[in-house]
């Protein structure tokens, strides 16, 4: 009789009398880039690692927190420039835990939202090969954090609603009418090339151009930089300001507390609390 027991961070099947391992792939949400935000549990993973994917996303400090030993591949994705096909980083991921490794999938923010991880796991299930997810910081939860927007707040927005700015093939997100709820905030990923296309369409079918809007370039990051307009200026405003990518885009009213808040919020001023080198060590070593 044949049967499987978890082991660690691989998978021992009992064939007879003969064990035999199998690989396990580990989809770790890497958060916005600053390691201080990373999970307990994905550092745990990704010091096992024997063989580490990661995208662009990855900042290099979260990408020093994996495992020396660790094999690590590039299969990053940017705009028109993938340094992988999708099927390709599938078949990674198959032939690597056929091999018996534990490979870890790491991605920036949630893997599962707008991240492809769910693709990802059916071609690894499709395989029989066993999984294990886990969640990271996603990109608005870091920009609303670390600029003092708040996603929901009881006066303002009673609901958020994540959206990406391309579907599948890269085929623009035209949905306007999805998007015109004024109780409600709307958080666009992968927008920032599309944002004067994006305001114009939301415009045209509706909503009020006078509804605040944010630019949060590159969140959580010592680099961060916000970009405060309404629905009708933030193109021209992000014409002069030229905020770098990655960049999330934020409208509702909820983005009017960031002018309220801002003086009082440490990351603003660029002062925050951080690990010093002897607290890291201790985190590290749990």
């Amino acid at each position: 009789m044949n049967y499987t027991i978890y082991f660690g961070f691989g998978i021992i099947n009992n064939i007879g009398n003969k064990k035999v391992k199998k690989g396990a792939v580990y989809l770790v949400g890497a958060g916005s880039g600053d390691p201080e935000l990373l999970t307990l549990k994905a550092y745990r993973v990704m010091q096992q690692a024997d063989v580490v994917l990661y995208d662009s996303l990855v900042s290099q400090d979260v990408l020093e927190m994996c495992a020396e030993s660790a094999t690590k591949i590039f299969v990053g994705k940017r705009r028109d420039n993938h340094a992988l096909p999708q099927q390709d980083i599938n078949q990674l991921l198959v032939t690597h835990a056929q091999a018996g490794k534990c490979v870890v999938r790491l991605k920036g923010g949630d893997p599962f939202i707008f991240g492809r991880g769910g693709e990802e796991l059916q071609t690894v299930a499709e395989n029989d090969i066993f999984f294990e997810s886990i969640p990271g910081i996603t990109a608005a939860s870091a920009a609303a954090s670390s600029t003092g927007i708040p996603l929901t707040h009881r006066e303002y927005a009673q609901s958020v609603k994540f959206v990406t700015a391309y579907k599948k093939t890269n085929a623009p997100n035209e949905d306007f009418k999805e998007m015109l709820d004024p109780s409600q905030t709307v958080v666009l990923y992968m927008g920032l090339h599309r944002l004067k296309d994006l305001t114009q369409g939301l415009i045209q079918a509706g909503r009020d151009r006078e509804t605040p809007f944010a630019l949060v370039s590159q969140a959580s990051l010592p680099s961060q930089q916000v970009l405060i307009g309404t629905l009708d200026d933030i193109a021209a405003k992000q014409a002069v300001a030229n905020l770098p990518t990655p960049a999330l885009l934020i409208m509702g009213d909820v983005v009017n507390l960031h002018k309220q808040l801002c003086d009082y919020n440490l990351v603003n001023l660029g002062i925050q609390q951080r690990f010093t080198e002897q607290e890291k060590n201790v985190v590290l070593a749990i």
